[in-house]
């Protein structure tokens, strides 16, 4: 049986992997095996953090829409707000609305007033029929 030499095959693999795992630290960044191991996990956390960030971006919109609304123009909480925006067929998402908070809270103010007075309005009609 004829010796087959693997070295350019496993060579050009482990060069791949060490590439990838150029900037860790440590054995993490020369050793095969732990490169391998490290890549792997970089890799699930990658994946899982993707998906974390929306969740986490998420809650910060809301938190910070909620800190607006609820000083002393508003006094509703951010779900009641978006509901009744919702209503009004004012299709803003929270990414949108958290920005017009931080930026500009008498916009917002505005677009809440003009909700408000709508309603008011609505009711004063439903009343009189």
């Amino acid at each position: 049986m004829t010796r087959v030499k693997r070295g350019y095959t496993a060579r050009r693999r482990r060069k791949k992997i060490r590439l990838f795992a150029s900037t860790f630290i440590g054995a993490h960044s020369r050793l095969t095996r732990t490169t391998t191991q490290q890549r792997m996990r970089a890799l699930v956390s990658s994946h899982r953090d993707r998906s974390r960030k929306k969740r986490d971006f998420r809650r910060l919109w809301i938190t910070r829409i909620n800190a607006v609304t609820r000083e002393d123009r508003v006094f509703y909480s951010s779900s009641k707000f978006r509901k009744n925006l919702y209503k009004r067929q004012l299709l803003l998402n929270r990414q949108r609305l958290a920005q017009i908070a931080l930026s500009n809270k008498n916009c917002l103010d505005r677009i809440s007033n003009k909700r408000i007075r709508k309603d008011k309005s609505n009711k004063g009609r439903k009343e009189s029929e």
